[in-house]
């Protein structure tokens, strides 16, 4: 990594070290999820669910765009303390917390514990672990050396695509993790360069506040993905949205106010090749209507084979361009002490 960076970068917690290991990341996941034992049959699951919060949320977002459009169940995506009604017997929960101690994960997934669901758990450990060995339910571990939640995608999003391959609901997982990981190592080598994309989309950003467009399922995890990295690692306030909904609502709050926006609001559209022809055709029209309204409308298109492959493209590029707005700015990304101090006071209250 030092090749990439000037020796001055503020990294305390080795983010951009992290960001460049994706692709051994992704690999390892996988490695680590083959095997399990517990796990239950398919013919027994009758629907999915992923409680996560946070960068371990992503790990039910991700699942959702790239393997849910080829089962033949549903895939829902759970984030808080609550869990749906409908799950029982017949659920298969992942339950994912990267430090185990979250609580919203840890009351969902003693809920799902007593209505008998079949649960999956993937964590460093914590009382998320500790409850999973009581249970005798299958735990994947997350590695330790990892600083953060946010740097720890692959690590805790890969594993359900394993297990769910494993018991048969999702054939094929582990060549598409394959391509993802040979999209991966391209990308990492084109990022590493003193010249790349996520320099040039920094530079683009500055001190303006992103907003970030996806199409269909992919573009919708990658957006809130890019958000959530800014957010974090770069402490700014970012935003998100998916075609084709924003053509429903948000582009008609463009209509006024071009002087104020365009000073403040860079739009990034996140693009892939599986989008639908019509979110394609929005894009097109949408575009040109934001040119006029914000600082500039910048593009960044995934590469590699298969949906996954594609969907964590975005994400490495995300992951590098929102480090490098930190360093723009000598801001150390890893630390986060809002999300600390929030997390003390709830716990105190």
């Amino acid at each position: 990594m030092t090749e990439a960076l000037a020796d001055d970068v503020l990294d305390t917690q080795g983010m951009f070290a992290a960001a460049a290991g994706l692709p051994e990341q992704v690999f390892d996941a996988a490695v680590r999820a083959r095997g399990l034992e517990g796990l239950p049959h398919r013919d027994r699951i009758e629907n999915v669910v992923v409680l996560g919060m946070g960068g371990s949320g992503m790990a039910g977002d991700l699942l959702a765009a790239t393997a849910g459009p080829f089962l033949a169940l549903p895939v829902v995506v759970s984030k808080g303390y609550e869990l749906p009604a409908f799950v029982g017997e017949a659920s298969l929960v992942f339950a994912v917390s990267f430090s185990g101690n979250t609580e919203e994960t840890v009351e969902a997934a003693s809920t799902a514990a007593v209505e008998g669901a079949r649960l999956v758990v993937v964590t460093k450990g914590g009382e998320l672990g500790r409850l999973a060995r009581s249970w005798g339910v299958p735990v994947v571990d997350v590695p330790g050396d990892i600083a953060q939640p946010r740097a720890a995608v692959g690590a805790l999003a890969v594993p359900a695509l394993v297990v769910l391959e494993e018991i048969g609901l999702f054939v094929g997982a582990q060549q598409w993790i394959d391509f993802a990981v040979e999209q991966l190592r391209r990308r990492r080598d084109q990022l590493l360069a003193p010249s790349s994309i996520a320099r040039d989309l920094a530079a683009a950003i500055g001190r303006t506040l992103p907003i970030f467009y996806g199409g269909g399922q992919i573009g919708a995890a990658a957006a809130q993905r890019w958000k959530n990295q800014v957010n974090e690692n770069a402490k700014v306030a970012a935003f998100w949205n998916t075609q084709p909904e924003l053509c429903h609502n948000e582009v008609a709050g463009w209509g006024q106010h071009g002087d104020l926006t365009r000073q403040v609001f860079t739009a990034v559209n996140l693009r892939h090749e599986f989008e639908h022809p019509q979110v394609v055709r929005r894009f097109e029209v949408v575009t040109p209507m934001l040119e006029e309204v914000v600082s500039s409308v910048e593009e960044v298109w995934a590469e590699g084979e298969g949906q996954l492959a594609q969907l964590l493209d975005l994400i490495l590029v995300g992951d590098f361009a929102t480090l490098h707005l930190a360093a723009s700015e000598g801001l150390d990304p890893g630390p986060i002490p809002a999300l600390d101090q929030v997390k003390a006071a709830v716990a105190d209250g």
